[in-house]
């Protein structure tokens, strides 16, 4: 009866994902402060919902419900209960549910934010908007593609169990955390969108970032602790000696992970100093869209990966469709409703123009990764056979922006607003640059 339970709660979950969009969206019309009181009851029930088919999922691996193909395959009555537990996140099916289910719940966060007031209340309804949208195409995906809730017949007597690789306590905290990164990215992301077709008066226009910070902040550092458990566990569980193999999976971590820096960096200058804002919604496109890239090379199996478990190219391709359709249309909007920005000739030393400088390394950086991680599909694309791109390629890459970023953020510190003088910068960090480089040398050798 679980596995029922759990399908109509998902089904009720994209229902109300569906509504959240239209109320987002304004199809209901609605005075502002009622439109805000029932995007809150839709997101609350929105959120809910995915939690109980979470539980309900759960429920079905700790009473060993062999009836469910998902836990079949993926249990066994001899597995320990926090791997049980674990197991609901740890194959295809279970990970795309946890995905919208941590999507609900940065939706219900958002919903339950003091940072709006009366002139930003639209701003908060459209964003949440957007994030119904996601949420309904994720759902949609799950239940005809990847439902964790299938029925098998016969039933088995034993389940296959998880796979050994993930019966590691850093499992149980690894993807939520890790997933947590990922889908924190789609509040700004929608802020993002919001404030394109929200800002009616010029004054509002840059609002949107002093709320984004703090929704760029929290994922940003969720992808922080996922990329770093990843590489301890993945350090002592596949033992090939090191913490960074510039494998796909770990690519795909990485490349949001740097935009989303850019992006924290570009949203305190639009904030404070009212620069960069297409920068800054450009960023938030990009991070998002780098994240749904990264969904979709884990769980398509299209490159070959130490960390892939999962290896479905028909399902890659839904994922695929969604990164294009979301990717797609937030980029015809930015370009059509892209408001012009005020000229102003930046200092060269001024902290906005140091800032924006080190958003260009960290975004080459990303860039070049890009690149490498998806030539080798290009290359079989085209049948001119197969190869894979090592770490000699992404170590001296990485290095191109990598040591420029490093000298210039120690002066990005110590420089002002609007103008800094270079012999005051040089003044500021000498000892600094000399006790880099003497230490680098010592470490070294």
């Amino acid at each position: 009866m679980s596995p029922e339970i759990g399908q109509l709660l998902l089904t009720l979950s994209m229902a109300a994902a569906f509504v959240q969009t239209l109320v987002g969206m304004g199809l209901i019309k609605q005075p502002l402060s009622l439109q805000n009181r029932l995007m809150m009851n839709i997101v609350a029930i929105h959120a809910i919902g995915l939690f109980s088919a979470m539980i309900c999922l759960g429920y079905s691996f700790i009473t060993d419900d062999f009836s469910v193909l998902y836990v079949a395959l993926n249990s066994h009555t001899d597995l320990p209960v926090q791997y049980k537990v674990a197991a609901i996140w740890g194959a295809h099916e279970g990970s795309l549910l946890l995905w919208v289910f941590l999507l609900s719940i940065w939706g219900l966060l958002l919903a339950l934010s003091k940072k709006f007031n009366q002139q930003t209340m639209d701003l908060k309804i459209k964003s949440l908007g957007f994030i119904g949208l996601i949420s309904f195409g994720f759902i949609v995906f799950i239940l005809y593609t990847s439902n964790p809730f299938e029925r098998l017949f016969p039933i088995p007597v034993q389940g296959r169990s998880l796979n050994p690789l993930l019966q590691d306590p850093a499992l149980v905290m690894h993807p939520p955390i890790l997933y947590a990164g990922y889908v924190g990215l789609a509040v700004p992301f929608s802020l993002a969108l919001a404030s394109l077709i929200t800002v009616k008066h010029e004054a509002l226009q840059y609002q949107w970032a002093g709320i984004a910070r703090v929704w760029t902040i929290a994922p940003w550092l969720f992808l922080t602790g996922g990329i770093a458990l990843g590489s301890w566990w993945a350090y002592y569980e596949l033992g090939w000696g090191g913490w960074w193999f510039w494998d796909p999976v770990e690519n795909a971590s990485l490349m949001p992970w740097l935009t989303a820096t850019a992006l924290v960096h570009s949203l305190i200058v639009t904030d404070q100093m009212r620069l960069f804002n297409a920068m800054s919604i450009l960023l938030a496109i990009i991070s998002f869209s780098l994240s749904l890239l990264g969904t979709f090379l884990v769980r398509s199996g299209i490159l070959i990966s130490v960390h892939s478990f999962a290896s479905d190219p028909t399902r890659g391709m839904f994922i695929l469709m969604l990164l294009g359709f979301f990717t797609g249309g937030a980029l015809i909007l930015y370009s059509l409703r892209l408001k012009k920005e005020r000229r102003l000739q930046l200092k060269i030393f001024s902290r906005e123009s140091l800032l924006l400088l080190n958003n260009v390394f960290l975004c080459t950086a990303a860039g070049l990764i890009l690149i490498g991680t998806l030539y080798p599909l290009l290359v079989e694309l085209f049948d001119a056979g197969k190869l894979s791109v090592g770490p000699p390629y992404f170590n001296f890459v990485f290095l191109i922006p990598f040591l420029p970023m490093l000298f210039f953020m120690g002066w990005g510190v110590f420089s002002t607003w609007q103008n800094s003088e270079l012999k005051d910068l040089i003044s500021r960090t000498k000892w600094i640059f000399l006790s880099a480089i003497l230490l680098s040398i010592i470490v070294t050798f």
